[in-house]
């Protein structure tokens, strides 16, 4: 049976990334291996849209996410985190765990934030070291609007605007510095179709300030340690070597095709998607802002999520995603993000058109076909 990986993370993976990873592996302090880190800065820093430096770090995102707290805050400061799902949820537990004071604006699952509950917050408590948010929810298929909220943050100059940008960055616009974000963490196994292992953070003037102020404890995920040694090509310690040759040629690929086309492309897929499930009776997750990196879709009345979920990788091959803690079993998600085009889009309709029928759901098979494909004809 061919195997298909539409998981919002790990997703597929490009021969020619694939192909690059298996060469031989070079030395992490090897002269090569520094030209290598120089190269790939550039070209992250094209990703991030920021003039500062990207720091990689041989760890999943949630290592980026962690530093980005005990970097920036010392036990006992204050911060506001947006809990819209899973991974918003883990900004409080990793603030916590430092001993970070904690706000939450708790929004709805399937809802984004309203930049106005943060200036509340803000002004009621201006005292506020960071403001902690996901550009996209990978739990709930929804974008939270960063830059809006970024515009309130910036008014408060002593705050930093933080954002979980993992399953953000490569597949929709997210400018770092126009945009005012401060720290920025992103990872390999998402947009950038590598296995996971890397995790990217963009930190801005403002953050490098505060970060020398922070005496909070760390070892490994010391971003000033990263700071100087990414300057001279390098990384603090043992690099993940094979996936950053893999991470250069991903990029590579990345600059070939275009930020803007990139963007247009995954939107497309994803407006595919949507509008597939719609037209053969599903209902689309999020009530509000549907992120393009993931499809978040409504199982129907008396079906069960899990079940779709399990039958479209155990009798077609297709890796999705289920959904989490009180979702789970309501919601099943597919990815736009990864080694994916216009044919892994359609032939995830059809296993899901064929899954639903085999159920007893009432559909006409093709009918999403149709609709997806209809929509994307117009690439």
């Amino acid at each position: 049976m061919k195997k298909y990986l539409l998981a919002p993370g790990p997703t597929a993976i490009s021969p020619e990334v694939l192909l690059s990873m298996a060469q031989p592996i070079l030395h992490h302090r090897a002269p090569e291996f520094g030209e290598l880190i120089k190269r790939v800065r550039e070209d992250l820093k094209w990703l991030f849209q920021t003039e500062n430096e990207v720091l990689i770090i041989a760890s999943t995102g949630t290592g980026g996410m962690e530093g980005s707290v005990s970097n920036f805050l010392n036990p006992g400061d204050k911060a506001l985190f947006v809990n819209g799902g899973k991974f918003g949820e883990r900004w409080g537990k990793i603030c916590k765990s430092y001993g970070v004071l904690t706000e939450e604006i708790t929004v709805e699952w399937g809802c984004a934030v309203n930049p106005d509950d943060v200036a509340t917050a803000l002004k009621k408590d201006p005292t506020i070291k960071a403001v902690f948010t996901q550009a996209s929810e990978t739990s709930t298929g929804v974008a939270h609007p960063i830059r809006e909220v970024a515009e309130v943050v910036k008014s408060y100059p002593d705050c930093l605007m933080v954002v979980d940008a993992i399953s953000a960055l490569g597949v929709f616009d997210v400018q770092t510095d126009a945009w005012g974000l401060d720290v920025v963490v992103s990872g390999s196994q998402k947009a950038l179709a590598l296995p996971p292992g890397l995790a990217f953070v963009a930190v801005s003037e403002k953050g490098w300030a505060r970060a020398d102020k922070v005496n909070n404890a760390k070892f490994y995920f010391d971003f000033k340690k990263e700071h100087a040694a990414i300057k001279k090509n390098q990384t603090a310690y043992t690099a993940a070597v094979s996936l950053i040759v893999g991470l250069e040629q991903s990029l590579k690929m990345m600059k070939t095709e275009g930020r803007e086309n990139i963007y247009a492309r995954r939107a497309l897929m994803a407006k595919a998607l949507r509008e597939a499930m719609t037209g053969i009776g599903l209902a689309s997750f999020p009530k509000q802002s549907p992120a393009v990196s993931v499809t978040a879709i409504s199982v129907p009345e008396g079906y069960d999520g899990q079940a779709i979920y399990k039958d479209l990788r155990v009798k077609y091959g297709i890796t999705a995603a289920g959904g989490q803690d009180h979702l789970k079993g309501k919601v099943f998600r597919i990815s736009n993000m990864g080694y994916l085009d216009t044919f892994d889009t359609i032939t995830a309709v059809a296993a899901i058109e064929m899954v639903l029928k085999a159920m007893g759901f009432p559909l006409k098979l093709g009918t999403g076909v149709g609709i997806a494909q209809e929509i994307l004809l117009k690439k």
